[in-house]
């Protein structure tokens, strides 16, 4: 997620609407944001569990609607471009039934809530590391700005 919000931010930052997205963009993840994490963290230690277990937000989303959702909480419109790259397994989900075994915890934050607050500040450091850099970020390579393999 923090990849694709400094992905976004930095196109958004240098007037581009096209990032490149690791896969076909249907690999599927849960997101829960670090709040919700502690208070289930904290709930799974007052526990009698002792089995492991992923702990999580019962939404699954894809990595393309990730993507989308972050360009809509940036205020723009981007275009995945897919690329081969490294893409985890293909889907991690969250262990709801266990989970359903803590009795006062739930996550309670929503994706867009989490990445409004995510993406303000990944949006932050990527403007201040921008200024460090006469050219800005780049997104992904330029063809046009590169002469030979990189």
């Amino acid at each position: 997620m923090a990849a694709l919000c400094r992905k976004i931010a930095a196109a958004r930052l240098e007037g581009l609407n096209v990032i490149e997205v690791w896969g076909d963009g249907e690999q599927t993840r849960s997101f829960c944001y670090i709040d919700d994490c502690g208070a289930g963290l904290h709930a799974a230690m007052h526990s009698d569990h002792s089995e492991p277990y992923n702990l999580g937000h019962d939404r699954i989303v894809s990595i393309n609607e990730l993507t989308r959702t972050i360009a809509d909480t940036a205020g723009m419109r981007v275009k995945a471009k897919h690329v081969d790259g490294p893409q985890g397994i293909r889907t991690c989900e969250v262990e709801h039934a266990r989970i359903k075994a803590f009795p006062r915890w739930s996550a309670e934050i929503s994706l867009e809530r989490g990445l409004r607050r995510t993406y303000k500040w990944i949006e932050q450091q990527v403007k201040e590391a921008a200024s460090e850099y006469s050219f800005g970020i780049a997104t992904f390579r330029r063809p046009d700005l590169f002469d030979g393999d990189m």
